[in-house]
């Protein structure tokens, strides 16, 4: 063997163990301020088999948090990245709600040259996401929602006469895909004013674009598995963007606000709102509003109002299916109300339909749509009642999944059990315990949207149609391991559906 063989194998020996003391080094970073947390493995932390796509990164988090129980937060590694998972619900509300101004920062912010449309109100930092939310928030009020109803009950309509057909089939149904089209035609027309035709037209546009926004393919995988190393996604992140996804949303928000704004036409929608910031971009402290980041805020209010609200209905369907009991209590509920109102879904209506409401919150406690929430301190921050100091930037995490299904919390989890959230349990526990759509000042904007969206089509189901277990449903739901943070079904939600006989 060669000198210059045996220097070459040295170095690079020696490259190898500076390597490893580098990352036992970084990997020491919650020892050092007392947190305790599953022993990491050098450079790849705890997300070994996240990042083989073994597990999610909720998985990851649910055994840290079962692991520690006594622990009021658990440190982890994703990568050499430090992660504080808060356990604590009192320290949750301090993050969330009393400490929220030094919290307003979300993780995973927008990287415009990597993800175009990602400069979402959801991800935008703290100074730019304040004015913006307050410019949205009317559209989200009770008023408002009042004057959308009735293009609700018109996709309602359309949404019954597309079950109606699906029931004459007597094939299963996969409901997640079908839920996905009501709720397209929906938030299109009280958000935009347009029809997307999800329902009756198999090649709309609109449904394939939302498709492809959220498909859990290997690029979005890859996208996501990158976040956790900033200096490679910024490199190959753009490498998997979907550009016909970009261009469909930038070329349609831009065509709809130049339309309004050449024609003077003011629809009270968010098409206005956005039509408005574009020529007053002062009113967000801006110089300049672009159609890019207009058509951002369009993506997102689209994908929650169709995604979001697709996914809760099919699980609680699935839930029904299995709880016949429960589906039926549901159902007697919905027919009492609705002959109260001759047989017709008011905003009114859907109001009194209490039993009805705890279903929906049982179903987004089991399957809560976003599984964790994520903050990082804009000053160094020091947790109530504890040594624990953390530095600005620091990456927090609230494990909503992991805390729903607490038995601690929530007895005998698994069970599907609406009376938990009757008026008198919801009492009896912490507030922090239900994070469905998060709380304080950065909650889902959309909230009372969506939990209009949900009854009214569970109203729409129930009222005429059963839903059953069949052949193709699964007797254990399978979760979509390669999100980032949605929950999803693997395959689908496939059920019997059956219209009643009698309504």
């Amino acid at each position: 063997m060669s000198w210059l063989m045996i220097e070459t194998i040295a170095l690079i020996a020696a490259v190898l163990v500076l390597l490893y003391y580098y990352s036992k080094i970084k990997l020491s970073y919650w020892k050092k301020r007392g947190v305790k947390g599953p022993k990491p493995l050098p450079f790849l932390g705890n997300f070994k088999d996240v990042l083989l796509a073994k597990e999610c990164t909720t998985d990851c988090f649910q055994k840290a948090y079962n692991e520690f129980k006594d622990e009021p937060m658990v440190g982890v590694y994703g990568g050499h990245e430090p992660l504080l998972i808060l356990r604590d619900l009192d320290l949750i509300k301090d993050v969330l709600i009393k400490d929220f101004n030094k919290f307003a920062q979300r993780t995973h912010g927008s990287v415009r040259e990597v993800e175009p449309l990602s400069e979402q109100m959801f991800r935008l930092d703290a100074e730019r996401w304040r004015p913006l939310r307050v410019k949205l928030s009317p559209f989200f009020s009770s008023g408002k929602l009042k004057e959308m109803f009735s293009l609700m009950v018109d996709c309602a309509n359309t949404f019954d006469n597309y079950l109606e057909k699906l029931a004459e089939k007597g094939e299963p149904v996969e409901f997640r895909d079908t839920a996905a089209k009501f709720t397209t035609d929906m938030i299109a027309a009280c958000a935009f004013s347009l029809r997307a035709n999800a329902l009756t037209d198999e090649n709309s546009q609109f449904r394939k674009m939302g498709k492809r926004a959220l498909a859990t393919n290997i690029e979005q995988f890859l996208t996501d598995r990158l976040r956790e190393y900033p200096f490679l996604f910024k490199i190959f992140g753009r490498l998997f963007t979907d550009h016909e996804v970009v261009n469909f949303f930038e070329s349609s928000i831009k065509e709809a606000m130049d339309y309004r704004i050449q024609n003077n036409i003011n629809a009270k929608d968010v098409i206005d709102i956005l039509a408005d910031l574009r020529q007053h971009p002062e009113k967000l402290n801006l110089k300049e509003v672009d159609n890019l980041f207009l058509a951002a805020q369009a993506q997102l209010f689209f994908n929650a109002g169709f995604e979001n609200s697709s996914l809760t209905i099919s699980n609680a369907l699935y839930e029904l299916a299995w709880n016949p009991e429960i589906q039926e209590k549901t159902r007697e509920e919905i027919q009492t109300v609705l002959k109260k109102y001759d047989g017709k879904i008011t905003y009114d209506s859907i109001g009194e339909m209490k039993y009805l409401a705890s279903v929906m919150l049982e179903t987004l406690r089991k399957y809560p749509v976003l599984q964790w929430l994520s903050r990082i301190p804009m000053e160094p921050y020091t947790f109530s009642g504890t040594k624990v100091t953390v530095p600005k930037d620091q990456q927090v995490f609230i494990p909503i999944y992991s805390i729903q299904r607490d038995p601690e919390i929530f007895p005998n989890p698994e069970a599907f059990d609406p009376d938990r959230f009757s008026e008198e349990n919801i009492k009896t526990r912490h507030s922090m315990s239900h994070l469905p759509f998060g709380d304080g000042p950065r909650h889902c904007s959309g909230i009372r949207l969506a939990k209009v969206q949900l009854k009214v089509a569970m109203v729409t189901i129930l009222s005429k149609y059963k839903v059953e277990v069949c052949e193709k449903t699964r007797k254990v739901y399978k979760p979509d391991k390669r999100p980032l943070f949605l929950l999803q079904p693997a395959d689908g939600i496939y059920l019997k559906m059956t219209k009643l006989a009698t309504v």
